[in-house]
């Protein structure tokens, strides 16, 4: 059994969600200790119990210690079987971190699965719906499978009721790939989303994009929530290039005014645009474990975060894998995957 510090790092859930994801791929079971050890509120929260309350039922699996605040879990995998699943956090917990964790796994099973998943869809510190679509999705594509989402109605922090579908094909083995340009700028769509909340938030949001990172109007639009479940604002700029599109994301929330959610936004995709490379910190995070999966890949990014140098820790316990992080310049650098 592997035992893994899940206080290590960056700390967070995501050594979670990797490490059950990847004793679902290999079999191999896992005791993860000091589970979030380091935050306010340590040990499994609602999302993470949905979390691996799902890898259980996808795979069977014997679990013990899955219960609220608990810093210690144990997980001995069955073998994954693809189906009809249904998901709920039951709080505005992230369900896009519900989808991460099992996707994996029925990514290189051997039937189709439909996955029904409520809880949060646009949660600060998680991916939204929309990256998961327009980014991260299509380039998991690239690599055999065929995944299709469809957003039934957003849910922001703190009533959550978000619900999505998704459906996936998986692939006997994913193909490697390298994402090292970024390819010319084709379009871009700047999205101000409100749920309860007055119009004027929407557009004090995009003015800001239009005059301050010089973003043009027929780039712009206002979207509102229909039949909305709570208040809830999110500003989206997706840019889509010749290789890949990446989608920046900030959220109203009490107290924060709508100029200083743009200028979140806007400075990150303007620092994305700069630096020149087509994969910013957050999508390299979610890339390493595909990767590494396929068997090999690279892309060039940023300067990584905790977040990614933690999980390729992780990876590389259940792995025979490398990977490695090398400052190209500056600000570039490449990481690669390869097999040991």
């Amino acid at each position: 059994m592997i035992t893994i510090d899940g206080s290590q790092g960056e700390g967070g859930g995501q050594i979670l969600r990797t490490s059950l994801a990847l004793s679902l791929v290999t079999g191999q079971p896992f005791r993860l200790e000091r589970i979030r050890a380091g935050r306010q509120k340590p040990g499994l929260l609602r999302q993470h119990l949905t979390a691996v309350q799902a890898a259980k039922t996808v795979a069977v699996a014997e679990v013990i210690g899955a219960a609220l605040g608990s810093q210690t879990l144990e997980f001995c995998p069955g073998a994954v079987t693809p189906g009809n699943y249904r998901f709920a956090v039951g709080t505005a917990g992230s369900a896009t971190l519900v989808l991460q964790t099992i996707l994996p796994p029925l990514l290189t099973t051997t039937g189709t699965s439909t996955l029904t998943l409520e809880g949060g869809t646009h949660n600060p510190f998680a991916p939204p719906f929309d990256f998961l679509a327009h980014c991260f999705v299509p380039l998991i594509r690239r690599m055999g499978p065929t995944i299709e989402l469809e957003l039934r109605r957003p849910g922001f922090f703190p009533a959550g009721g978000g619900k999505f579908h998704a459906r996936i094909e998986p692939a006997r083995q994913l193909a490697r790939f390298d994402l090292l340009e970024r390819g010319t700028v084709r379009q871009r769509q700047a999205r101000a989303i409100i749920s309860k909340l007055p119009a004027q938030v929407a557009d004090r949001e995009l003015a800001v994009v239009r005059e301050q990172f010089g973003w043009r109007e027929d780039e712009c639009r206002v979207e509102t929530v229909e039949n909305p479940v709570g208040p809830g604002n999110a500003l989206l700029l997706e840019i889509e290039a010749e290789y890949v599109t990446e989608v920046f994301t900030s959220f109203g929330e009490r107290g924060r005014s709508a100029e200083e959610v743009a200028g979140e936004a806007g400075k990150a995709a303007s620092a994305w645009l700069a630096a020149n490379v087509p994969v910013d910190e957050h999508l390299a995070d979610q890339l390493l474990l595909p990767m590494a999966l396929a068997g090999g890949g690279s892309f060039r990014t940023v300067k990584p975060s905790l977040h990614s140098t933690t999980n390729a820790a992780i990876i590389q316990r259940f792995l025979p894998m490398e990977i490695r992080f090398e400052q190209e310049t500056g600000d570039v650098w490449c990481i690669s995957v390869t097999g040991k």
